[in-house]
Parts: C-alpha cells; sequence; structure tokens
C-alpha cells in the first residue's frame, strides 16, 4: 500500500474522532448554558475591579478550586470583584461580559452562582466600552511612539554635545 493511502487513511480517521468529540462537547456546552440560565438572578451590585488572572491566583475558596479541572487552575480567566451588599466577592466573569463591565460603577447584573453573565443596566448612563484596535492600529501606534522617543533621545544627545562645547 502507498504512503499517502496510509496517511489519507490516518487523516480520515483523525477527522471523524474530532467531530465526534466535537458534538460531544457542543451538547455538554448546551446543557451548562442551560443549567446556567435556569439559576440566574438579577442582583445590584458595586464594581470595584477586574482583572484578567489565573485561576489559583485569584482568591477563591478551597471547595471552589477543588471543583475547577487543573488544566484551568492556571490558565487566565476574567475575574471581577464585587460588593453584594455587605459583602465582598470574588467572581467569574463571562470573556464576552468583560470587555463592558465598568469599574467603580454601580450596576444591575445577571448572576448565577460564582458566574457573572450579564449587565442589566448601569447606574448613571452607559458605560464606554472600548474598541479594540486592528492589528494595524497597533502597529502604527507602537511606530509613532518609538519615532517620538527616538526624536526625543537625539534632541537630548544635542542638548547634551552643546552644552558640554
Amino acid at each position: 500500500m502507498p504512503v499517502w493511502a496510509i496517511v489519507l487513511i490516518v487523516l480520515a480517521a483523525a477527522t471523524v474522532v474530532l467531530v465526534i468529540v466535537g458534538n460531544r462537547l457542543r451538547k455538554k456546552q448546551a446543557v451548562q448554558q442551560d443549567q446556567i440560565e435556569a439559576a440566574k438572578q438579577v442582583v445590584s451590585m458595586l464594581i470595584i475591579d477586574k482583572k484578567k488572572m489565573k485561576f489559583r491566583d485569584a482568591g477563591f475558596q478551597q471547595s471552589v478550586m477543588d471543583q475547577v479541572p487543573k488544566y484551568l487552575r492556571g490558565r487566565k480567566m476574567p475575574v471581577v470583584k464585587v460588593k453584594i451588599g455587605p459583602r465582598i466577592m470574588t467572581m467569574l466573569c463571562d470573556p464576552d461580559v468583560y470587555d463592558t463591565v465598568p469599574v467603580k460603577a454601580q450596576v444591575k447584573a445577571e448572576i448565577s452562582g460564582i458566574y457573572l453573565t450579564g449587565i442589566k443596566s448601569i447606574r448613571g448612563g452607559k458605560a464606554e466600552i472600548p474598541k479594540k484596535k486592528s492589528l494595524s492600529g497597533r502597529l502604527s501606534a507602537s511606530l509613532k511612539k518609538a519615532e517620538k522617543t527616538v526624536r526625543d533621545q537625539s534632541k537630548d544627545t544635542a542638548d547634551t554635545k552643546k552644552k558640554t562645547k
């Protein structure tokens, strides 16, 4: 049997396995999303801080840490520190909602356990959602910054040469 036929058979088998595993994961995610929707509550809270940090460094209780798979404990996740009533809590945040969460503002948010799933309203109007810059925008901004530092350094060296003469 030629080598290309063996490679083709292996690729076909890998594709079938990936499709089966993908369908199982999609079904699990749908069930989990239904559970989150069923347990969702609207709560008024004060957002103190938000960060993307490793799960084990976020300060969750040991009972929560035990329920999280080991491969996720070292992964950076969106974490929000909130004050609900007299209690200050650390909560996980949905990555889609994380960019819209205002810092040091009172909001009405949807939570499910320790998971912040959405923002209903923000006290004092809408918060500005920062737009993400495209790759070309980030590159041009860093190029301008580099040019400015080079110009400043050349001015400084020219000034020091004049002073020494």
